[in-house]
């Protein structure tokens, strides 16, 4: 395979990454090839799991069935996560109510909070809420804290199901802070997890304002539980920004997109 032919091959696989799924004819009209080179990019990628070829065009290989454990979690994209959560913590005011979402992604957002005045802070991960304990400790937070009783997922050092789910329900908050798993072209935002996913649900329904954090690695990625609509989202944060196919969803959607530098 030339250079040339790689290289398409890589955009191919990165715009999988991004829309989660490829057409051959749009990929012809992009490289100016013919339908069978295209064919035998797709048959070459295939032959090594990159993807999977369907009618018309392929498909994104979701390899992750089962949600990675918190501590395979917290070291995957630091950095892109680091920037994320201080790009959220900085869209919440003093005084504010606010629910974070099980995820390390949301836990990157504590450090800036804490400095923030009279906050309200709900949280179902236990180790968010001992971060919070031990800064509240030190008089850094002058905050409250309210932990979201609930069942133990003791894997992911979480709190869900429906005890969770009732305990949430007697509460109102500003802003509902939400880590997506997938977030998808067809407009959903989706989980591993169906009760964690309800309870985030849950924190959407109880909040005036839902903002979703994902990584480049989530976008175009479906998984198992759908959370909600992306109309049903007011802001998304990431680290790249969305992909050119998916712009007249958000705009028909009214969805802000925030880029995480």
């Amino acid at each position: 395979m030339s250079l040339v032919g790689e290289e398409r091959k890589q955009i191919i696989l990165n715009l999988l990454q991004l829309q989660g799924k490829v057409r051959t004819l749009e990929l012809v009209t992009k490289f100016e090839v013919s339908s069978e080179t295209i064919r035998r990019y797709l048959e070459e990628l295939e032959s090594t799991n990159k993807l999977k070829r369907v009618y018309g065009g392929a498909i994104k290989i979701n390899v992750d069935r089962e949600e990675p454990s918190f501590f395979n979690r917290e070291v995957k994209q630091a950095a892109e996560k680091r920037l994320i959560g201080q790009a959220a913590a900085a869209l919440v005011q003093d005084k504010d109510i606010v629910i974070l979402d099980d995820g390390t992604t949301t836990l990157q957002m504590v450090d800036i909070l804490v400095l923030k005045k009279g906050l309200t802070v709900l949280v179902s991960s236990v180790y968010t809420l001992n971060m919070l304990i031990a800064y509240k400790n030190q008089g850094i937070f002058d905050g409250e804290i309210v932990f979201i009783g609930g069942r133990v997922n003791a894997k992911h050092y979480r709190t869900s199901g429906s005890l969770a789910k009732h305990f949430m329900a007697n509460f109102h908050v500003d802003k509902a802070f939400l880590v997506a798993d997938g977030l998808n072209l067809d407009g959903s935002v989706t989980s591993y997890d169906d009760e964690r996913g309800m309870l985030s649900r849950m924190f959407m329904k109880q909040a005036k304002q839902t903002i979703v954090l994902a990584d480049h690695t989530k976008i175009g990625t479906n998984h198992y539980c759908r959370i909600a609509d992306m109309g049903e989202v007011d802001i998304v944060v990431s680290n790249i920004a969305p992909p050119p196919e998916w712009q007249l969803l958000l705009d028909d959607k009214g969805l802000h997109w925030i880029v995480a530098t």
